[in-house]
């Protein structure tokens, strides 16, 4: 059985709201949230781009500029589950006050910056101010919606966050060709415009129960994510260190008294299993938009601007069918949609691993199946994970899922691009017939195998079948906590 909170539950969590049927904002809610989703996966790509002109100004190398990408991926990884940790403490309406100020004021310096130093820093405020949004992304859909509407939530969810992949780069592209890339620094300035409207929204809350906040748990969880991220690309003696770090971690959760990560969220096997999920969703999906761009400009040989069109419908039909994915999770359950998106991921992966050599306008189109079923998935872990965590858990259980898409994601990017780098002799696909471009066949090979894989994990930990889903919305909507205040 999945754990649910039970109501007396209310008086340890910080924000406690009633279901979605008795909030006429939650809706408004939802799409201010899809806006600003947009703008921060806007930003957390667009200087992807940038980084070759950054180099050239800086007289640096490309690996050193890198760091503007590099930190942020760190930072805001670390950051999702910290903001997390203090919604549990503090009110939602204060911590993305806070975070979106702290987004805003990076940006500013960033934007005035003279030196490569200075628009380093500037990166790493707006990263410790942006990691707000994707804890609050987990956490809204969760205390404002009821559960058998939260589908329909974290599919708008999915729907900014494929908007924001798909204008990233074309934004980045038209910025950087007719102004300078430090106008790029401005495009977070945006979310100025929705604070108030958050501050409208959010309901007034009680905040948590006081107490100490474990900052040197936090320390030592930000040290192992770190050095294991670098690991990937630095050398593989940081891992030991990252080690070293989540062993003095653990130790630390279990002696304090009011550890950063109550070390019985571990024990809670359905949730530990929904990490693993999410882990290996991440570092599956995120292929999709880290080795396509690679394969159209080594493969096909298209010029940069061709490569961003060629991205885009997948983006679209993500941002289109995203919020049908959520309703689907609401009408047919978690498990219906999840296999519907493993069987999407693994005819892509397939595809893409046959025709990899074939036309653009192809692979683009396989790509639309990939980008779908992400968006699928995404929501049917998300929204699985959220109802094995009691009420007083909500908002550091969905910040560590957050971290934990991050991390398989910086280490997913740092694995593809040396499995790239190291290239392939043969095809280890029977029907490709090219003479080209294997080691981007074999990859989506291993890839459409990884999807098969997460389909039998999610179905030996969520269920077989719609009706595991409703008994668990049942409890989900037993254990909502009651409104406190107006």
């Amino acid at each position: 059985m999945i754990s649910s909170a039970p109501t007396t539950a209310t008086t340890k969590t910080a924000t406690t709201v009633p279901a979605a049927g008795t909030q006429p904002n939650s809706n408004k809610l939802m799409r201010v949230l899809m806006f600003t989703l947009t703008i921060s996966m806007m930003t957390g790509i667009m200087f992807n781009i940038a980084l070759p002109k950054i180099s050239e100004q800086f007289s640096l190398s490309l690996s050193q500029v890198s760091w503007l990408s590099s930190a942020y991926i760190l930072i805001y990884a670390i950051g999702a589950v910290t903001y997390g940790k203090l919604a549990d403490r503090y009110t939602l309406k204060s911590i993305v006050t806070f975070g979106l100020l702290l987004f805003a004021t990076g940006s500013l310096i960033g934007l005035a910056s003279q030196t490569f130093a200075m628009a380093l820093i500037g990166r790493c405020l707006q990263a410790a101010g942006a990691a707000v949004i994707p804890a609050i992304a987990m956490i809204i859909p969760l205390r404002y919606f009821a559960p058998e509407r939260r589908g329909a939530a974290l599919g708008m969810t999915a729907v900014g966050l494929a908007f924001g992949n798909a204008l990233g780069p074309v934004v980045a592209a038209l910025i950087i060709s007719t102004v300078h890339w430090r106008w790029l620094f401005a495009v977070p300035l945006l979310v100025l415009a929705v604070l108030p409207l958050y501050r409208r929204y959010l309901r007034e809350e009680q905040p948590g129960s006081g107490g100490s906040f474990d900052w040197l748990g936090g320390i030592l969880l930000a040290a192992a994510i770190a050095l294991l991220l670098m690991s990937v690309s630095k050398g593989l003696w940081l891992a030991l260190g990252a080690l070293l770090a989540l062993a003095f971690f653990l130790v630390r959760i279990n002696k304090a008294a009011e550890p950063f990560i109550a070390p019985k969220l571990f024990r809670n096997a359905k949730y530990t299993l929904g990490l693993t999920i999410s882990f290996l969703v991440n570092g599956t999906c995120c292929s999709l938009y880290v080795l396509s761009p690679l394969l159209f400009a080594n493969v096909h040989k298209l010029p940069s601007i061709w490569i961003g069109f060629m991205m885009i419908p997948a983006a679209a039909a993500a941002a289109i069918f995203g919020r049908k994915g959520g309703k689907l999770a609401d009408a047919k359950g978690n498990s219906f949609v999840a296999y519907l998106a493993a069987g999407l991921l693994v005819g892509c992966f397939l595809l893409l691993s046959t025709f990899t050599g074939s036309s653009p306008l192809l692979i683009a189109g396989f790509l639309i199946l990939g980008n779908v079923g992400q968006s699928f998935l995404v929501i049917a872990v998300s929204n699985s994970v959220s109802r094995t965590l009691q009420a007083d858990q909500v908002g550091v259980g969905m910040g560590m899922l957050a971290m934990i898409n991050f991390i398989a994601q910086g280490i997913a990017i740092g694995v593809y691009s040396k499995a790239v780098d190291l290239g392939s002799v043969s095809s280890w696909n029977p029907l490709y017939r090219y003479s080209f471009g294997f080691v981007f066949s074999n990859i989506s090979l291993v890839l459409a195998g990884l999807s098969f894989v997460i389909w039998v994990v999610f179905y030996i930990v969520f269920g077989r079948a719609r009706e595991g889903d409703k008994t668990r919305q049942a409890a989900g909507a037993s254990s909502t906590p009651r409104s406190v205040s107006a």
